[in-house]
């Protein structure tokens, strides 16, 4: 396994805000989330979640799970002999997730936790599946084959691992230098950058299945891995 962030993360710029001010910034717009961003990154989370394909009586993860509408998609079709596991940083998403499942009638499927994906308190290969959308990027770079080790780590043999994620990859025009300058300058406003997913995701063990190159008003790279 390839660590060496450098081989899979070249022009990658660092995220520059602690964790508590990340947690305090979700915390803020939990209750905008979906105004400010679910209507141009649902049709790309559409796109991985059928990619994940879960199925009756898996287990499945969702890391970074904002205010729950995948963990829904996902409760409903592991349907009631499965479990769905979400950890967010974020108190303010957890509550906010945990509403909509009752409001669903899916709370008893759901467990959800308050935590840092870094650090998952999984039970070693105890999962089907990992689902991560819009998440990996918001990790610093030396933090990124850390999380992807833990998703490694907590998947059975075979088991799946999707990531939807602003993308290096793809056409790089005035649009990304304008959001890499933001996030530079005004990390507060712009708390992620666009990584290379697929070289992350293959430096951490993974076999690469499936790879495409989207296109919401930047690349967008969704990625369907295995645990060997």
């Amino acid at each position: 396994m390839n660590t060496d962030v450098d081989q899979y993360e070249p022009g990658v710029l660092r995220v520059l805000q602690s964790k508590d001010e990340i947690r305090a910034y979700y915390n803020k717009i939990a209750k905008v989330y979906d105004l400010l961003a679910e209507r141009a990154e649902q049709p790309m989370r559409e796109k991985g979640l059928a990619k994940l394909a879960p199925q009756p009586g898996e287990r499945i993860l969702e890391i970074g799970f904002g205010t729950g509408h995948c963990l829904v998609r996902i409760a409903e079709a592991v349907g009631p002999e499965g479990r769905v596991f979400g950890i967010d940083i974020s108190d303010a998403m957890v509550e906010m997730a945990g509403k909509l499942l009752c409001e669903k009638g899916l709370a008893d499927r759901a467990e959800l936790a308050r935590g840092d994906a870094t650090q998952m308190p999984y039970v070693d290969g105890s999962l089907d599946g990992v689902f991560m959308s819009f998440t990996l990027e918001l990790f610093d770079t030396p933090e990124i084959p850390r999380v992807l080790s833990e998703c490694r780590r907590v998947l059975k043999p075979g088991g799946r691992l999707v990531v939807v994620a602003l993308s290096k990859v793809g056409k790089q025009g005035f649009l990304i230098k304008a959001y890499e300058w933001t996030h530079k300058h005004f990390p507060n406003l712009m708390d992620c950058r666009p990584i290379y997913v697929q070289r992350a995701i293959e430096a951490a063990g993974f076999d690469v299945k499936e790879a495409d190159i989207e296109s919401m008003w930047v690349p967008v790279e969704i990625v369907l891995a295995v645990k060997p």
